[in-house]
């Protein structure tokens, strides 16, 4: 197998899509198509089982059936956007629904596609495959990195080293992130401050400074990627 598609089988093997719909067969239906392309599936029947399962688990993506017996789907899709730490997991609507009206409301709720039954199996596989493309996609351009030492996640707010979440200030992840965004760019101490919206302008040096000194605590071995530009400010190399 050529090394691409190497790539593209182990990415999708660590996929995990929920199936939220009350009808077994039609579950199974998209169970079984979905394994078939190698990722992997849990099955729900009603939305409490899912909401209790989420607590130990997250979907990349989420097939939601609109008519449960217990909570109309809709209403769990605009339960998940609501919270921040379900607001990113992928949507895709399966429904008897036909009506314009109620793909509006459902895409404006925030599904990221919606399919209506009856459907074909490989439709529906092909439109998994190309929301995790598109979510993929965006995550990359969310996602900062140096090697495996440092992480900047603007889509989460959060900033990792070697794996482990550390704790900043939303001035601190301000500045990690500008220096981020041009690597190998000097910023003067000047630019700095505007760009972090400091009022206190009368003590500018002494401000930055504190915040890089800070900065470069917290992140402890990526630290080392924040240089000193003696006489001009700071930038980060790595």
């Amino acid at each position: 197998m050529e090394p691409i598609l190497k790539n593209i089988e182990k990415e999708k093997s660590f996929k995990k899509i929920f199936i939220l719909e009350d009808e077994t067969d039609i579950a199974d239906l998209v169970a079984i198509n979905l394994k078939k392309e190698g990722y992997k599936t849990h099955e729900f029947f009603k939305a409490d089982s899912f909401f209790k399962y989420l607590n130990q688990d997250m979907p990349d993506l989420l097939i939601l059936d609109l008519m449960l017996p217990d909570i109309d789907g809709l209403e769990v899709c605009k339960i998940l956007k609501k919270d921040q730490k379900y607001s990113q997991i992928p949507i895709i609507m399966l429904t008897a629904k036909a009506e314009e009206f109620d793909k509006i409301i459902g895409l404006e709720l925030g599904a990221d596609d919606y399919i209506t039954k009856p459907f074909s199996p490989r439709e529906l596989v092909a439109r998994v495959k190309a929301v995790l493309r598109r979510e993929n996609s965006l995550s990359q351009k969310n996602i900062i990195k140096i090697g495996n030492i440092l992480e900047l996640d603007l889509q989460k707010y959060e900033v990792k080293v070697q794996d482990d979440i550390i704790e900043l200030t939303t001035t601190e992840f301000k500045l990690l992130n500008l220096l981020l965004q041009r690597r190998g760019w000097v910023y003067s101490r000047a630019q700095i401050l505007d760009y972090l919206d400091t009022q206190d302008k009368g003590i500018l040096d002494r401000t930055v400074d504190v915040h890089i000194k800070n900065l470069r605590e917290k992140l402890g071995i990526a630290g080392k990627f924040i240089k000193n530009i003696r006489g001009i400010g700071y930038k980060i190399e790595g």
